[in-house]
């Protein structure tokens, strides 16, 4: 408990002293059409030690299997149903980075689509990587890399570490197409905010002008602000490399506390405050214990040795705490009324929820 109390007392403590300092703009934004893509396929791992999967149960894997074979000039009758233990459907993706290039390459993931065990050991054939377009942009194939472990003996009992049925490829996929990418294209360049805010905004637009001159930058809205770029694609990137390494002081966040109830960690935002308020927080606690009578009948008596069921109930009740809050009083002070009295986290989240049911929290609470 007091570890946990500390660790709240840090994290305001270093929320609270800690200045906006002057940041680069690549670290709060990026530039409009440079993006990742996303990548997705459907392939066929092979070479796996009987823990592949059980084809009486995924039919598409001996449909892929036949379809595969044919291709390559094999032909299985139609009455023939192989029992494949060493082979297992797999889906894929991958993410293209933006400005890639053919031959380049692409780490790709690799999962179970069936049932599977293990994909350990095994080698993913020829599979081609699709966008959202429909368009094959990569060609993925190699041996698997896979972190989990799964192990099972005859009676039934098993034992498995991490996923085995996950893998990966580094550099499994040959890029094998461009995405079309607005970067070179008109007079203007725009920067996104990786999180909206009026204020960022306006201050990385004076920025610029500061340096490129009145005029140079416009706020679009609170995440975007348009700048005039060179139209010549060699001098675009030169300008873009000097724009993002400006440096300027970002808005400050809006006031905000985020509760994990699951651990009891509460992080505070410097700019949270509270106007004057009271409240008063304590807990009562109900113990039931059994303590059961053993009656024993005398000599001669002919009686039976019987248990009485016996309860003891004890009810506890915690001296009730006051806190008084004058008008725009810090969260340093919160903490410190809180932690005077030897509370608890969870103390302290039940202080933020009832200021915050009565209005007198100033902030943004957030409970994951």
């Amino acid at each position: 408990m007091m570890t946990a109390r500390c660790l709240i007392i840090g994290l305001v403590l270093t929320l609270t002293a800690t200045s906006v300092a002057a940041e680069r703009i690549k670290d709060l934004a990026s530039v409009a059409g440079v993006r990742d893509n996303q990548l997705v396929g459907y392939g066929i791992v092979v070479g796996l030690d009987g823990t592949g999967d059980k084809t009486n149960q995924t039919p598409f894997t001996i449909q892929s299997v036949r379809s595969m074979l044919h291709q390559l000039g094999v032909t299985i009758p139609d009455n023939l149903n192989p029992q494949l233990k060493n082979v297992a459907a797999v889906m894929l993706h991958a993410t293209l980075p933006p400005f890639a290039k053919p031959g380049q390459k692409i780490d790709v993931t690799v999962s179970s689509l069936g049932n599977a065990k293990s994909l350990r050991g095994g080698s993913l054939l020829m599979a081609p990587l699709k966008g959202a377009d429909g368009q094959v942009y990569a060609i993925a194939q190699g041996s698997l890399v896979v972190g989990g472990f799964g192990a099972e003996s005859s009676d039934g009992s098993k034992i498995s570490v991490n996923i085995p049925s996950v893998g990966r490829i580094p550099d499994g996929a040959t890029v094998e197409r461009v995405v079309p990418t607005s970067f070179g294209m008109g007079n203007h360049i725009i920067f996104n905010l990786h999180e909206p805010d009026f204020t960022t905004a306006t201050r990385l637009a004076e920025a610029i002008n500061k340096t490129l001159g009145e005029g140079s930058a416009v706020c679009i809205d609170g995440s975007s602000v348009s700048v005039v770029a060179p139209k010549d694609p060699a001098q675009r990137v030169g300008f873009v490399s000097m724009i993002e390494n400006l440096t300027f002081e970002p808005g400050e966040a809006a006031a905000k506390i985020i509760v994990n109830s699951r651990t009891g960690t509460v992080v505070i935002g410097r700019n949270v405050v509270v106007s004057a308020a009271a409240v008063t927080h304590g807990s009562l606690s109900v113990t039931i214990t059994n303590n059961p009578i053993v009656s024993q009948p005398g000599p001669l008596s002919k009686g039976e040795t019987v248990v009485v069921p016996k309860q003891d109930i004890s009810v506890k009740e915690e001296d009730a705490r006051m806190f008084l809050f004058n008008p725009g009083v810090s969260l340093q002070n919160i903490v410190d009324a809180v932690n005077s009295v030897g509370a608890s986290p969870g103390d302290l989240v039940a202080i933020l929820e009832a200021l915050k049911q009565a209005g007198a929290l100033r902030a943004e609470l957030i409970i994951i």
